[in-house]
């Protein structure tokens, strides 16, 4: 149990979490992004995990009242998953105040596909966020996704959520 005066314990692994600890690290690194985040759920009975994988700092682990620390470069002995496609885009220029977002032609649509490719890695009803760079700090632009792709996505910029239609970003069938 981690108590709110006491450091978090640093780790060299999560056990069964190592998985995903490898899969957000790598998809964190491929697509630029500044923050990836799962949330994993448990044995029956038990809380859900969190894994928090951030830029240059070191991953986060919330297992009930524990949390553990991991060093970003720590070598885990997990082979690097097949990733979905994904290429890293320039920062996004936005208006957090009027929830406007300017991206080339189709980044948000492939980000959200690649951010749904990592929640179906996750497998079961997990859910990963992917926050990414805009030129407003204050106003991360995130997608989130539940694995299995029945819920809609949600897009956040800064405080605001957006939650989209069903089955964007796919074109109609």
């Amino acid at each position: 149990m981690t108590d709110e005066n006491d450091a978090p314990e640093v780790v060299a692994s999560v056990g069964p979490l190592d998985p995903v600890v490898v899969l957000l690290r790598e998809f964190l690194h491929r697509s630029g992004a500044v923050r990836a985040v799962a949330v994993v759920e448990g044995e029956p009975g038990d809380e859900p995990a969190i894994v928090d994988v951030r830029r240059l700092y070191p991953t986060e682990v919330e297992i009930g009242e524990r949390t553990v620390l991991l060093p970003h470069a720590v070598e885990l002995d997990v082979p690097p998953p097949a990733l979905p496609a994904v290429r890293r885009l320039a920062p996004f220029d936005v208006d957090a105040a009027a929830g406007e977002i300017a991206a080339p032609p189709g980044g948000v649509a492939h980000l959200a596909t690649a951010v749904r490719g990592v929640a179906d890695l996750l497998g079961g009803r997990n859910v990963a966020m992917v926050q990414f760079e805009t030129n407003q700090p204050e106003a991360p632009f995130a997608i989130t996704a539940r694995a299995g792709g029945g819920d809609p996505l949600v897009l956040t910029l800064g405080e605001e959520e957006f939650e989209m239609d069903p089955g964007w970003p796919d074109p109609p069938g």
